[in-house]
């Protein structure tokens, strides 16, 4: 293009190369000098709004199309996901961390030829940075925001089904890995975002895993220790579980293993403050006489590790782990299931009752066995528990519509 062969307006399709071109000169760090760090990871924003602003990679031209031009924003996208790949490449894991966040972009406004040509590329170059012993979080925070970007998109098209199960199924362990070794919660929400991806659109990648990843994801459940929105990412995770298996047992099992746990937290909570009939008589709904109870929630090692933290009559935890248990059961009963199921109507409101019905008032037989904290602490969590329940009521109307 001329210098003054000016652009007709914004929407002129020769302005767009030429943006791309200059956004990698001008805005993205080099690889020149791999001692250099990257100085201004705050462009990345103005870079990432630039490119969606502009569609700079959709490489879509108006018929008829100036094969020339078609050419030349073909090597531009060239040049920018060449880029990118070199910074990813990079050990400086500032550039490294540019790199993954913009190929995370990539993966969703790219053309659709593109993409599909080139997905498996940009797979394996993110799949090693998540397997990389690696002291720098935030690299791995982004790649499995971009992975979900890259699955996300991938999910929508039923001709790449069976590549994009296989290639799912190899993150699940090391998503696994790192819910069980990191302690930082961003990690976490990467990682169950990640998890919560792939079992929407390829749900039978964690098939194999299915166990362990009951066990990790209810482990963390259990320990209490995250905050509000962890505990609704966690809740929707395990919720999305028995879509690995896609049948009617899986479903229920899954959800009677959660009110059960739930029912044995609220046994440890109400101690002292019900009549001991509520709990029997949700236990004989739960375990109807004659059957045995299923395996517990995350199986027998979960169950001793959070007996075992447990020590206090009462620990700060407890509302938490019941709360979000809670939630799981609200999505479990108002999200779309491949089959349908049988909801255990009578046993949910028999357990919303119980909880409703404990306002924290001690009889005159009970007050020598429990201290004025003690009761403190439970009235101040109370009204957490009767609003769980009362979502669980709502989400019962919702989901059987009666």
């Amino acid at each position: 293009m001329a210098v003054f062969d000016f652009f007709a307006n914004m929407e002129d399709s020769r302005l767009k190369p030429r943006l791309l071109k200059s956004l990698i000169t001008d805005r993205l760090p080099t690889n020149e000098n791999e001692k250099e760090p990257f100085t201004a990871p705050y462009e990345l924003a103005a870079v990432v709004s630039t490119i969606k602003t502009h569609s700079l990679l959709s490489e879509s031209l108006p018929e008829p199309c100036d094969p020339k031009l078609v050419e030349t924003w073909k090597s531009a996208v060239d040049a920018w996901i060449e880029h990118l790949l070199s910074l990813i490449s990079s050990k400086m894991p500032d550039k490294c961390w540019a790199g993954i966040c913009l190929l995370g972009v990539t993966c969703q406004e790219c053309s659709l030829d593109r993409f599909l040509a080139s997905y498996s590329v940009w797979f394996q170059k993110l799949f090693a940075q998540i397997q990389l012993p690696s002291d720098s979080h935030f690299v791995k925070i982004a790649s499995c925001a971009s992975l979900s970007d890259l699955f996300t998109r991938l999910g929508g098209f039923s001709t790449v089904k069976k590549d994009g199960t296989s290639q799912a199924s190899q993150l699940i362990q090391p998503i696994l890995k790192l819910l069980t070794e990191e302690v930082s919660e961003t990690m976490w929400e990467g990682a169950v975002d990640l998890l919560c991806t792939l079992m929407t659109f390829f749900p039978s990648s964690v098939h194999r895993y299915y166990d362990n990843a009951e066990a990790v994801i209810v482990s963390k459940i259990l320990s209490g220790k995250y905050n509000s929105g962890m505990s609704k990412k966690f809740a929707e995770v395990l919720a999305l579980l028995p879509k690995a298996r896609g049948d009617e047992d899986s479903w229920t099992l899954l959800m009677q293993k959660i009110l059960i746990s739930i029912n044995m937290h609220l046994n440890d909570a109400f101690q002292g403050l019900e009549e001991e009939t509520k709990s029997t008589e949700v236990v004989r709904l739960l375990v109807p006489p004659g059957k045995d109870p299923p395996p517990p929630l995350g199986g027998q090692s979960v169950l001793e590790e959070v007996s075992a933290q447990a020590t206090k009559w009462f620990d700060q935890w407890l509302m938490l782990r019941v709360s979000t248990l809670m939630q799981c059961c609200c999505i479990m009963l108002t999200s779309p299931y491949t089959v349908q199921v049988t909801v255990p109507v009578r046993l949910l409101l028999a357990l919303v009752g119980r909880v409703l019905s404990v306002d924290g008032s001690l009889g005159q037989a009970l007050q020598p066995f429990m201290t004025v904290m003690q009761q403190e602490l439970i009235c101040s969590e109370l009204p957490v528990l009767h609003l769980g329940s009362l979502d669980i009521l709502i989400a019962v109307i919702k989901g059987v519509r009666r």
